[in-house]
């Protein structure tokens, strides 16, 4: 597990490969209750399985909350985030970090040839370098303790 692994290992070993989505053309309400009813902070946008752009709880509050708007009378596409960056499965993890750095969001769809294939958080790059870490420390302590093969 390092920074150099790839976005495909990384879905791999995750719990959940399963991508939440919505569509433009549905009430902003619908997507902040699929987020509360499925424990995430972002959606994709799909329209007819195509990426169009991406909805999270920062969308909501800053283009919907603080203008006083309603959520049940405003579209998806009204406040999505489009065009959408996206990383295919072969970017690596400190390429996934860097991106998501620069451009100040928590959420980046992983695209394969126009298909959606999953989404990688910060935090799932984060544990993934954390366990990487941890594992480089249990090999270094069994070297040190002599217990290292060579």
């Amino acid at each position: 597990m390092k920074f150099s692994d790839t976005v495909a290992m990384l879905l791999k070993s995750k719990e959940t490969s399963r991508v939440i989505s919505i569509t433009p053309d549905q009430s902003v309400y619908e997507a902040i209750e699929t987020m509360a009813e499925h424990g995430i902070g972002a959606l994709l946008v799909l329209s007819e399985h195509r990426l169009v752009g991406i909805l999270s709880e920062r969308d909501y509050a800053r283009k919907v909350i603080l203008k006083g708007h309603s959520s049940r009378e405003m579209q998806v596409h009204e406040i999505m985030t489009s065009p959408v960056v996206f990383v295919t499965p072969h970017h690596t993890v400190d390429e996934c970090m860097a991106i998501m750095t620069r451009h100040h969001f928590r959420h980046l769809p992983v695209v394969d040839d126009e298909a959606v294939i999953g989404v990688v958080s910060i935090g799932d790059l984060v544990k993934w370098i954390i366990s990487g870490q941890a594992q480089t420390i249990e090999e270094l302590q069994g070297y040190i303790a002599g217990a290292y093969p060579g």
